[in-house]
């Protein structure tokens, strides 16, 4: 019973989206259920999109469906993209930390004109907290270096495989320091920390649909 209310939060959600997608032009759809929704809304719809995207699954989807996949390096300029999120504040800062694939999607994020995060009220909050790590993507070959730099800087790390790194804060420290120190050191080619770059979210609950902008 509550994964059918989940889903039809889902739903909901990827419906509202969907009024944001253009008739025309290149989209970004990142990964994640609701956004497999919002293909499938989009392909019913008729939009006349191509679509980018840094999930292998949506772009599976997307194939079953019909809809054109275009290769990010490709690409300079997306008209919109829409993609979920473990966390978000009510400034729009959030955290991309579950599925790894951070570094393709804030390029995608940096592309678009627009970038909208779709999400359930469970993942807002008034401001990013320390209950999900910031997750580097790293060379591999830096791994010690930069662990020891993250860890003299007051945080614990934990190695999630040989690309990734989970950056722990007993007390978090200032967004905008956490994403430019951790940016700062070399070995470092991204953070899962979303910081200053979504426009809006859509959140869903079963009363309906509310926007953060």
């Amino acid at each position: 019973m509550q994964k059918q209310r989940r889903n039809k939060v889902k739903r909901l959600c990827a419906k509202a989206a969907l009024d944001l997608v253009p008739d025309h032009g290149i989209i970004g759809l990142g990964g994640g259920e609701t956004i497999s929704y919002l293909a499938e809304d989009i392909k019913e719809a008729g939009k006349d999109v191509k679509v980018v995207t840094p999930s292998d699954h949506t772009a599976q989807v997307c194939k079953k469906l019909g809809l054109e996949i275009v290769d990010t390096k490709e690409v300079k300029e997306i008209e919109i993209a829409f993609d979920g999120c473990d966390q978000v504040g009510s400034d729009l800062n959030a955290y991309k930390s579950g599925g790894g694939i951070h570094t393709l999607e804030k390029i995608i994020a940096k592309m678009a004109k627009e970038y909208v995060l779709l999400v359930d009220e469970t993942k807002v909050t008034d401001k990013l907290n320390n209950k999900v790590p910031v997750v580097l993507d790293i060379i591999p070959e830096a791994v010690n270096h930069v662990t020891s730099q993250v860890e003299a800087m007051g945080a614990t790390v934990k190695k999630r495989d040989e690309h990734l790194l989970e950056v722990y804060y007993d007390t978090l420290p200032e967004l905008e320091e956490i994403d430019k120190n951790l940016k700062m050191i070399t070995g470092v080619i991204e953070t899962s920390l979303f910081y200053q770059i979504a426009t809006k979210a859509l959140v869903a609950s079963e009363a309906g649909i509310r926007v953060i902008k």
